[in-house]
């Protein structure tokens, strides 16, 4: 039964009627597996075919006014400058400290107009901060139940989109707007498991219909729909961060290794002058992954230590991996960490070797 408490995605009763697995995910009860074979096979699908994801939960919010654009990127870490109109950028909403607040995608229409999208569960802080932060003619919008979002992705998500009559040829972290049945809507070339995939952000009511589109398009090609079961280990796999646990208020974008997401040339965002110390300094610890060798699946917290037995880290995130078959996990981990390094990772009181390696942990298809 669903639980009251909890916010509902516009594609809720259909997710019910397919026999979704239901759970608590940052506030909105979303579904993590379909029967028939779970998150192995929903995985396997979209490494090598399509899958369909509802992940209408992501927050969404506007920021518009005169030189919008300018005043988000006096806010958040990367640089919206380096960006064209129709174009997306990882960005990241810092505290003073240089703890990350959210990460998120930034989308921008026009200098006067940004589209947000935060995890659910900081999409009220992030709007309240920028909102708290913006001068007057600046105004920001918190859109998280205007808009549904369906995530296409694998090999034949072009196919899928093609099969509805949507744009497909647009470049990666890149956007445009269409049209479908009368219904206005964004397709975004975005996702979050490291295959060519799009993301499209469709009205609210719309969203049912849209869905019901894409499921008769992918069934054509072996499609399925897709949980946030199989969502995880898909970004797991190209270790893509998650915050809450590969970034946090104490998680800096330095030890996370997303340095690349700010805007160090800029003059001004939230955090800079922690992180630029921290830069300077050297961070002491950093996030590597870890290919499990032994026989065990790592998970959150697992600590982890060196081969002369002392404790040198902790995963951040562990699971098992449908393509390799194996255990592999993020860990954060003492800076004198080198790639090839032998480890033991202790999982529920037993030792799992593991081997230090780069992300990710196979070849990435986004573009």
């Amino acid at each position: 039964m669903t639980d009251p408490q909890l916010l509902t995605s516009p594609l809720h009763d259909r997710h019910v009627a397919l026999g979704a697995k239901m759970a608590d995910f940052s506030g909105w009860e979303m579904p993590i597996e379909y029967p028939g074979g779970g998150v192995v096979r929903e995985h396997t699908a979209v490494r090598e075919r399509v899958g369909l994801f509802d992940v209408s939960h992501l927050g969404k919010a506007r920021v518009s006014g005169p030189g919008a654009a300018d005043f988000v990127n006096r806010c958040l870490a990367n640089d919206l400058r380096k960006i064209e109109p129709g174009k997306a950028q990882y960005t990241l909403c810092c505290t003073d400290t240089g703890g990350v607040v959210d990460d998120l995608i930034q989308y921008l229409r026009s200098d006067d107009d940004v589209f947000l999208m935060p995890n659910a569960a900081n999409t009220a802080e992030v709007v309240q901060m920028l909102a708290d932060a913006a001068p007057e003619g600046i105004t920001v919008e918190n859109q998280h139940q205007d808009f549904g979002i369906i995530a296409v992705q694998g090999p034949k998500s072009t196919e899928v989109l093609q099969a509805m009559g949507l744009p497909t040829d647009h470049g990666y972290m890149s956007f445009v707007d269409a049209e479908w049945q009368g219904s206005p809507f964004t397709v975004c070339r975005t996702g979050y498991t490291g295959e060519h995939g799009y993301e499209l952000v469709v009205p609210w009511d719309s969203t049912g219909a849209v869905w019901d589109a894409l499921m008769e398009a992918a069934g054509k090609f072996d499609g399925l729909p897709c949980g946030l079961g199989s969502r995880d280990t898909l970004r797991t796999e190209m270790g893509y961060a998650l915050h809450g646990h590969e970034l946090s208020r104490d998680i800096t974008p330095v030890e996370a290794k997303v340095s690349w997401a700010v805007g160090w040339k800029k003059d001004e965002f939230w955090g800079r002058d922690a992180l630029v110390a921290q830069r300077a300094e050297g961070a002491k610890r950093k996030s590597w992954g870890l290919l499990v060798t032994g026989r065990g699946i790592p998970r959150p917290d697992c600590e982890v230590r060196r081969s002369d037995g002392t404790r040198t880290g902790f995963v951040t995130s562990g699971t098992f991996s449908p393509t390799l078959k194996q255990g592999i996990a993020l860990a954060l981990l003492d800076a004198d960490t080198s790639e090839g390094d032998e480890v033991v990772i202790d999982v529920r009181g037993r030792d799992v070797a593991a081997t230090v390696q780069k992300p990710p942990f196979v070849q990435t298809q986004v573009r």
